[in-house]
């Protein structure tokens, strides 16, 4: 204690000598065996701070449905581990190097302060540390605990103010745990370069193993690397690499004098190369296989208030968070979704494709796929946005959906009564009759009477039902069917189906919305199909099934859904869907083998094209279009994948495109039939029915083109 008291005299003396107030200088003389104050003011007590010690960030892992890592979110790349996961070598060194008298003293190590704080006041400024692991963890907490750049700052600088500050923490912290839990504590929170936090992502990125693996020469580098990581950072190149070798160097030495090593083990470890292996740190979505389903989570995080009532808190959610979030994507099905695009769509094309599956009954998001790689190279033709999803969740503006639309007016029709065979008879072209006949939902005026609709080739007219209006994709006919049932109805019908535009503006009800004026994305549109499969029960579409935070509790997501549709009513319109495939504008592309209904869509003069189909245990959508500008790129006398098109149709690519997947996807899954049409109620026959009443009209399809004649307009 003689020892102690005397060096606190000489301190006592330097401070005057400097001319520095007395007070200023209050030590806390705690060593291991007692605690003892030393002051010289009485307005200065040096007295315990509690420090309040945030969750440290710590990366967040994305699972797949099959709990496989799939991405990986973080601020700071960091890991903790226990004590007992971290090996004693590396404790040897830190503590050699850093704090030798770690176990010895208290909160402060007097000796080493005495030195550095004589130097520091005769130097005139902070030119010595002498600070004990205690002290040094205090202040990481203080660094991360900063949120505004003059905290950070605070935390910084060089004052005794800070220094004062620091110590009382530091007792404090003693008092709260022992000198294993600090030690454990200090050697997660510590930044070793590289942008490593913590030891256990420290000896992943530098020597690719865990901290209870290091050996000797690596521990001696890690533990070299904390004094000034910025300036030992082996990332920045080889002036870097040279110094953390000469810090090695410098920790092996010392940890020789304190003869925790032999002079022959120095030798030996100084006598080896660096051995930076600079492993990949794990990567966001830019670096994961599954790039768009990945941003549709991430978004989801950062949008959603259920996880963070403000964007900057859901962010630290993520980023600080250290959670397991388990996913809703399942590989098999995603992989079968990649294949079947790739074969209709090179990445190399100027027309993107893209394709969303989702479960029906529980909105479950089970793939997302594209034909382009997500980046920012556009030398290789690489997308900057989530094409597959809506603005909310990383994407743009989408297409317009084309005559996947019309699937909603026929929705409308069955509600209000309409039974399957029952139609209208109409001609080549549609006018509005006048102003009022189609209202909007705020009720205006939608008609324009001087705009004609019509069918291609001037072909068309006649008596269709709800079932062959349908499979025809006719037009006239839906805009006259829209007419009938009103224009605001289908608009809530679709809205009910959680229909909204990929942009997040307000939907655009023009008399023309039944032919998919509206720009979409494929997720939207197959959880709306995914409704009518699932008997008109629609959930929202879902991504995240469960989050485990990082003490282990398990919050688990359960689907939202409400009954949207009468179960009957999306019967029925499931049965006349089916006949899409047989009768319809996909009797070229053929079915699945299997229970299953859709529609084609094709925008005016091929700007976009579309098909949206489900059975009762899936749901997809696939779109393409040219994201330069779909209606100045159109799909005309084009070739994509390698093959040439005079035009492109719903069934040309994005029918095929949902066919392959759907064979892969469900293979091995049981098939499910859809519930009968209640004939009592809603009479006809569904995709049974012969079509009557019908002339042959072989140019009567979406946007006034033919689908079901997609074949001939295919060249290899």
């Amino acid at each position: 204690m003689g020892s102690r008291l005397s060096s606190i005299a000489r301190l006592t003396g330097a401070a005057a000598a400097a001319g520095v107030v007395a007070a200023a200088i209050a030590l806390p003389a705690v060593g291991g065996t007692g605690a003892m104050f030393v002051s010289a003011s009485e307005d200065l007590g040096l007295k315990a701070r509690d420090l309040k010690e945030p969750p440290l960030a710590e990366k967040t892992t994305v699972l797949d449905a099959t709990g496989k890592p799939i991405a990986t979110f973080y601020e700071e790349y960091r890991e903790n581990v226990k004590l007992d996961d971290i090996a004693e070598i590396m404790k040897t060194a830190i503590i050699s190097i850093e704090d030798y008298r770690f176990y010895e003293h208290g909160p402060i190590d007097i000796e080493g302060t005495v030195r550095a704080l004589a130097k520091n006041l005769t130097s005139g400024g902070i030119a010595q540390g002498g600070s004990s692991i205690t002290q040094q963890y205090v202040k990481q907490v203080l660094l991360n605990s900063a949120s505004t750049t003059k905290e950070k700052n605070a935390a910084l600088e060089a004052s005794y103010a800070r220094k004062l500050n620091e110590l009382r923490y530091a007792m404090a912290i003693e008092e709260k745990y022992t000198k294993n839990e600090i030690l454990e504590k200090y050697l997660n929170i510590a930044y070793f370069g590289a942008r490593a936090y913590g030891i256990e992502a420290a000896a992943k990125r530098f020597f690719g193993v865990k901290a209870a693996d290091l050996t000797l020469p690596q521990a001696a580098t890690l533990a070299g690397a904390v004094q000034d990581p910025l300036q030992t950072d082996p990332s920045r190149g080889k002036e870097f690499k040279e110094r953390l070798l000469f810090r090695r160097n410098v920790v092996l030495d010392r940890m020789a004098e304190l003869k925790k090593i032999t002079p022959e083990q120095a030798t030996e470890a100084k006598a080896t190369k660096l051995g930076y292996k600079g492993t990949p740190l794990p990567g966001g979505c830019e670096a994961s296989d599954y790039p768009y389903f990945c941003m549709y989570v991430r978004n989801e995080i950062l949008s959603n208030p259920d996880f963070g009532k403000t964007k900057k808190a859901r962010t630290q959610f993520l980023n600080r968070g250290g959670l397991t979030i388990q996913t809703t994507l399942d590989p098999k099905m995603q992989k079968a979704a990649e294949l079947a695009i790739k074969k209709h769509v090179h990445a190399s094309d100027n027309p993107v494709a893209s394709e969303a599956l989702v479960q029906p009954g529980t909105g479950a998001i089970k793939a997302m796929a594209a034909s382009r790689k997500y980046g920012t190279n556009k030398r290789k033709n690489e997308m900057s946005y989530n094409l597959v999803a809506d603005a909310v969740h990383g994407g743009g503006t989408g297409f317009q959906a084309g005559s996947t639309f019309k699937t909603f007016t026929l929705l409308t029709a069955l509600k209000q009564g309409m039974k399957i065979n029952d139609g209208i008879s109409v001609g080549n072209g549609y006018r509005a009759p006048a102003y009022w006949s189609f209202k909007n939902c705020k009720g205006q005026n939608m008609g324009e009477p001087s705009f004609t609709v019509t069918n291609a080739e001037g072909g068309g007219g006649g008596f269709k039902s709800l079932a062959t209006g349908t499979w025809g994709s006719v037009n006239t006919f839906f805009m006259a069917l829209e007419q009938k049932v009103g224009l605001c109805n289908v608009v809530k019908t679709a809205k009910s189906l959680g229909i909204k535009r990929s942009d997040g503006l307000p939907l655009q009800e023009y008399e023309t919305f039944t032919l998919g004026i509206n720009e979409m994305d494929p997720v939207t549109v197959a959880n709306a199909y995914a409704a009518i499969g699932a008997r008109g029960k629609y959930c929202e579409p879902m991504a995240i099934s469960s989050i485990k935070d990082r003490d282990g509790k398990v919050t688990n997501y359960k689907p939202k859904c409400k009954q949207a549709l009468d179960a009957e009513v999306a019967d029925a319109a499931s049965s006349i869907l089916s006949g899409v495939f047989t009768k319809g504008t996909m009797k070229g592309v053929g079915g699945i083998g299997r229970p299953a209904a859709g529609k084609t869509g094709t925008t005016d003069e091929q700007s976009t094209a579309w098909f949206a189909g489900f059975t009762p245990d899936l749901a997809g959508a696939v779109s393409i279009g040219d994201p330069r500008g779909a209606v100045t790129h159109k799909l005309n006398n084009i070739t994509i994948g390698g093959r040439f098109y005079g035009s492109v149709f719903g069934a040309s690519i994005p029918g095929p495109i949902w066919k392959d997947t759907m064979l892969s996807a469900l293979k091995g899954i049981p098939a499910t039939d859809f519930t009968p049409v209640n004939t009592a109620r809603f009479g006809g026959c569904g995709a049974s029915c012969q079509p009557q009443q019908v002339r042959p009209q072989p140019n009567n399809t979406d946007g006034g083109l033919d689908e079901a004649q997609i074949d001939t307009t295919v060249t290899h």
